[in-house]
């Protein structure tokens, strides 16, 4: 374990240190005076709408040993008040953020795995780090904390872990380039390309480049990526001559392939070839993306030479991080599917598969606007719409300007139109939701998370908490 002085810190912002003894350990940092706890060091992030430096004095008097700041005026008193305290001026806190969080990375010689994809990281990320905890004790990115400030925040938690998982998220060019060059990742994996965020790109190409933003500034890192994917396989045939790819699939030949695939709604199970025997491994949550989830984790095993029980174990036991592919049933067997933090063309479309293997319910899907899609927008929602009936899903509510294409689109393919509901708001859509929802059903909430869909999910829960 190695913690920073202030001294280093000093150093590598190139920082002042207007008051404080060099030789504190800064050992746990934030940047949010409302859960900062005592002995923390405050970082005063500045955004666009938010300027974290006009709270130093409430950091200070929460119980922060240490400010790091950029853009403060103080008098003598306030000086007089914290004069146990350390504060340290810097140019520019976010970029002080990078260069502790780089130092504080080089201290540590684990593994560190890195993951990115259009769709699955979180879920990917939840699933690997389970079966790297099999051997190591794992620090991974809590929730979805995968930004410019979430993955150094996440390495300055280090403390007596011997890996690290990390989440790399993106909307521009410039971004998982920047988080490399931070995390220096022994194993980079790639889980797919897809269409978010192409209204920012402008095409699943440029998505791609992005995304392979994530080799940038490594050492001969391995790299594990979903073959099954279009861009994906076709990059890695191209690139045929860098030994460290390992692919993972279930449609293209790959390193390693699921076989003999069982999907029973609630979880699945597969065979794979491990040290050369066919091993049966359980997956607690169904649908075949993540079956790919599951040979991702089993690739990252490999590359750590984690004994086979040990990852079979740890995909058995892993969970999920709420909101993502959240089932909770009610009392009168009802299941609510809770996956509406995020959503994009092709985890709606893994979604709408994963509803119809309920084969013995009603099936319902509660379907919101994608965002950030630029001129791609009708296309996409209507691919959604048609995913809808090939799924053969029994109910269709949707909400959101752009969710009408979905609607739209479902009913000119056959969707019989007593079946198809579009509502202006959340509410009139649960009051339609109390009107029809029965013993049995199932139901899906899926949209971007600005359309705040997991309120409706916790909304029928509440129903249900009343009832009983």
């Amino acid at each position: 374990m190695k913690n920073l002085s202030l001294k280093e810190i000093i150093e590598v912002t190139k920082g002042e240190l207007i008051q404080g003894n060099p030789e504190t350990i800064c050992q746990n940092f934030s940047k949010d005076t409302r859960t900062i706890q005592k002995g923390d060091t405050y970082i005063a992030i500045k955004g666009e709408t938010f300027d974290g430096n006009l709270f130093w004095k409430e950091a200070l008097k929460k119980g922060a040993d240490c400010v790091i700041v950029s853009e403060i005026s103080y008098e003598e008193k306030d000086l007089e008040t914290y004069q146990d305290k350390n504060i340290i001026k810097v140019k520019d806190t976010l970029e002080a953020l990078y260069e502790i969080a780089k130092l504080k990375r080089s201290f540590y010689q684990i593994p560190v795995i890195a993951i990115t994809g259009s769709v699955g990281k979180t879920s990917t990320k939840d699933i690997v780090a389970n079966v790297v905890s099999q051997k190591y004790k794992t620090l991974k990115t809590i929730g979805n904390n995968n930004n410019n400030i979430g993955l150094p925040l996440t390495i300055l938690r280090l403390q007596e872990e011997e890996a690290m998982v990390l989440e790399m998220g993106m909307n521009h060019f410039g971004e998982i380039s920047l988080l490399t060059s931070i995390a220096k990742p022994d194993i980079c994996i790639i889980t797919n390309i897809g269409t978010s965020h192409i209204g920012n790109l402008g095409s699943r190409e440029n998505i791609l480049k992005a995304k392979l933003e994530i080799l940038e500034g490594t050492n001969n890192p391995t790299i594990i990526i979903n073959n099954d994917n279009d861009l994906l396989h076709t990059w890695q045939e191209e690139n045929k001559n860098i030994r460290n790819i390992v692919t993972y699939g279930i449609q293209n030949q790959s390193d390693l392939n699921a076989k003999s695939i069982c999907l029973n709604g609630e979880n699945s199970e597969f065979v794979c070839t491990l040290e050369g025997e066919e091993t049966k491994i359980k997956v607690p949550v169904g649908g075949e993306h993540f079956i790919l989830n599951a040979l991702c984790a089993v690739s990252v095993g490999n590359a750590l030479k984690i004994e086979t029980e040990k990852i079979v174990k740890g995909i058995q036991d892993f969970e999920l991080t709420k909101k993502r592919m959240d089932i909770v049933e009610l009392s009168d067997g009802t299941k609510i599917i809770n996956d509406a933090y995020n959503a994009s063309l092709e985890s709606m479309q893994a979604s709408l598969k994963y509803l119809s293997e309920f084969k013995n319910n009603r099936k319902i899907a509660v379907l919101g606007d994608m965002l950030e899609l630029g001129e791609y927008t009708q296309k996409l929602h209507e691919q959604v719409g048609e995913a809808v009936k090939q799924n053969e899903i029994d109910i269709l509510i949707t909400s959101g300007e752009n969710a009408k294409y979905i609607e739209k689109r479902a009913k000119e393919i056959g969707m019989p139109e007593e079946n198809v509901y579009h509502f202006e708001n959340k509410e009139e859509i649960a009051k339609k939701l109390k009107e029809i929802l029965k013993s049995g059903d199932i139901v899906l909430f899926k949209a971007s998370n600005g359309m705040r869909f997991f309120e409706l999910a916790e909304e029928v829960l509440l129903w249900d908490k009343k009832k009983n």
